[in-house]
């Protein structure tokens, strides 16, 4: 099979050459730091929680088991995308193969909906913990994480597989500049020479049903837990409440706010410069990922007190 990379051939092609910023050269030049910086932060931080919630005995619960679930996504996500990224903007390496580019796809959508599935477990968790506190050893246990798991695994793994695969059957037989710095579905799928509608309306479904779901659970929980505490008497109870549920609220409503700055700028492309939702679509797998471990080390005593313990044994 002979790679092409004009548009007037008609042979199958067998790699994509990703169109990263290309238009604007300096783009590149002043991304590859911050990037960088952030990608370091992103595998520093999350490396750091899963150490400590693995050598830390006090921290073996089933919080802190879905926290190291949620840094585990992150590092894989990052890993995904960043480096080819970095790749493109220092040596212009910017062919991937055809198989590479359907798994980076996979992994892009499978993770990042896992992640979201994930903040739903743990706004159940909050929900527990705050509105039956008596009960919360009985239900949140480490058979209730596995069980999380398995359904967050299967779930998300079995809903988004077809999608690489109804991109992966498409025919490539005239172009293969993606527009893009990632292999994003529709970006890959609309190179084909076939019809794409089926590839874009399980795409939109299969996306908003999942994170829909989610959010409507999420914010659900969160609407509980608002009523129950509210309902508190206790001088300081409300406080304390919020607190241990803080952490999470944060890095939920960052998740969603740059989830739907990105779907914004992508229905108004028409008045925005092209380059800005591909900025975005970057920076979505990375910035979570950096700043999840920090809100939680920063606003979580036991984690806090965890990582010094951890640094005075290095010491």
């Amino acid at each position: 099979m002979t790679t092409q990379h004009n548009v007037t051939t008609t042979t199958e092609i067998s790699d994509f050459l990703l169109n990263c910023f290309v238009r604007s050269p300096s783009w590149q030049l002043w991304l590859s730091l911050p990037l960088s910086v952030l990608f370091l932060l992103a595998m520093g931080a999350n490396a750091t929680l899963l150490i400590t919630i693995r050598m830390e005995a006090s921290l073996h619960q089933p919080m802190y088991y879905l926290l190291s679930l949620l840094s585990m996504l992150d590092m894989v996500l990052c890993l995904t995308v960043i480096p080819k990224v970095l790749v493109i903007f220092w040596f212009d390496l910017r062919s991937i193969s055809f198989s590479a580019c359907f798994l980076q796809m996979f992994i892009m959508n499978c993770f990042l909906a896992m992640e979201s599935c994930t903040f739903m477990v743990m706004a159940y968790d909050r929900y527990v913990a705050i509105c039956h506190p008596l009960r919360y050893l009985s239900i949140i246990n480490e058979q209730f994480v596995a069980k999380a798991v398995i359904f967050i695994l299967a779930r998300n793994v079995l809903l988004t597989m077809p999608i690489p695969i109804l991109s992966a059957r498409l025919h490539y037989c005239r172009r293969n500049v993606i527009e893009n710095c990632i292999c994003a579905n529709m970006s890959v799928s609309r190179l084909s020479c076939d019809d794409v509608t089926i590839n874009r309306i399980y795409q939109f479904a299969t996306g908003w049903a999942m994170l829909g779901f989610d959010l409507i659970l999420i914010f659900l929980s969160y609407t509980l837990i608002l009523r129950a505490v509210l309902r508190l008497k206790a001088e300081g109870a409300v406080a304390k409440a919020l607190s241990t549920c803080g952490s999470h609220f944060i890095l939920i409503l960052f998740f969603s706010t740059i989830l739907l700055v990105f779907v914004l700028t992508h229905v108004a492309k028409k008045k925005v410069s092209a380059e800005v939702p591909v900025l975005l679509n970057v920076l979505h797998h990375v910035i979570p990922a950096a700043l999840n471990p920090i809100v939680y080390g920063v606003r979580t005593q036991e984690i806090k007190q965890g990582i010094q313990r951890l640094l005075r044994k290095g010491w």
